[in-house]
């Protein structure tokens, strides 16, 4: 494939596509090539206090334009929170859910269009324009698909209460979203994948950043149907997850935290699933032969992304496989 004019299409969620799409920028701007379109995961989204949150949104948001807090991993850097003591001191909001100040005022921004009737994709555009951010920043969907978590006890609650609140200590049956057999890709999105020359699915979680992408109709037939290559990158390193808490997402759903079965769970599009290539970690090359055999071919490169330099090697040698 030649990079230099190559239209890649990502899709990512959470911290792990957030910098996984700063080192596509990068690739693709040191190769003279067009931007990137990258759909992003909503189904971490939530009504809190009022406002809409869209936390993976504003993750790749924040980490493209330069003012994300790369200690936490999440929210923006230098942030305050004054608001946020207010709301607990009214008894407001969750006390274990922070929300900063520079943030609050994106999330007020967000609701305020939202309520004038934007739909989530203008109002991610409308976000977008505010820096300049060398890609092009779609949604999923614009349906409310929140997930939410089925406990092994019966308990139901929002994901972001059981992964910010509990930290996935509570043990899940199952991962829903309701809403999703009627929501719709978001206008572009499947225009974007049968356009492409190649598609790449980022180190996110495969359960709750990747998999509602794949769950919205339609999306998952358009990866099927188009001419590009898709390649995905293992979020898992020397049979461990990199970040968060993936593994008890993993083991909810019946698949091991392993590299070669995580290739598995997204299948060959030979059989049915949605990879042609998986890029896989030095740690994990004796599994090469593993993930070949399930129709799909296997990449051995260096997948931990320290900084920008190594994002940007990871995010060429996926173009390239």
């Amino acid at each position: 494939m030649d990079t230099a004019s190559a239209r890649v299409v990502v899709l990512a969620g959470g911290v792990g596509g957030s910098k996984f799409t700063l080192g596509v920028r990068e690739a693709l701007r040191r190769a003279g090539a067009p931007a990137a379109t990258v759909v992003v995961n909503t189904g971490d989204d939530l009504w809190l206090s009022g406002v809409r949150l869209q936390p993976d949104i504003d993750s790749v948001l924040y980490a493209l334009s330069g003012v994300n807090d790369s200690v936490r991993g999440w929210g923006r850097t230098g942030d305050t929170e004054r608001v946020n003591a207010e709301l607990q001191a009214w008894g407001a909001g969750w006390p274990w859910f922070t929300l900063g100040d520079l943030d609050l005022g994106t999330h007020l921004a967000r609701t305020g269009w939202l309520r004038d009737g934007l739909t989530v994709t203008q109002v991610v555009e409308r976000l977008s324009q505010r820096w300049n951010l060398g890609v092009r920043m779609l949604p999923m969907t614009d349906t409310e698909v929140d997930t939410h978590v089925l406990l092994q006890d019966g308990r139901r609650m929002h994901f972001q209460e059981w992964w910010t609140r509990h930290r996935a200590t509570l043990a899940p049956a199952e991962f829903e979203n309701p809403g999703m057999a009627e929501a719709l890709p978001a206008p572009g999105v499947v225009e974007a994948i049968a356009d492409a020359d190649v598609v790449l699915i980022a180190p996110s979680n495969p359960v709750v950043s990747i998999g509602p992408i794949l769950a919205v109709p339609g999306i998952r037939a358009a990866l099927r149907a188009t001419a590009a290559p898709v390649g995905g990158v293992s979020p898992i390193i020397g049979g461990k997850v990199v970040r968060g808490m993936a593994d008890v997402c993993l083991t909810a759903i019946g698949v091991e935290t392993s590299a070669a079965a995580v290739a598995a769970h997204y299948g060959a599009r030979s059989g049915g699933g949605v990879l042609d290539a998986w890029l896989m970690a030095e740690e994990d090359a004796d599994a090469a032969a593993a993930v070949d055999g399930l129709g799909i071919r296997a990449v051995v490169a260096p997948l931990w992304m320290r900084d920008l330099e190594h994002s940007a090697a990871l995010a060429d040698a996926a173009l390239r496989a």
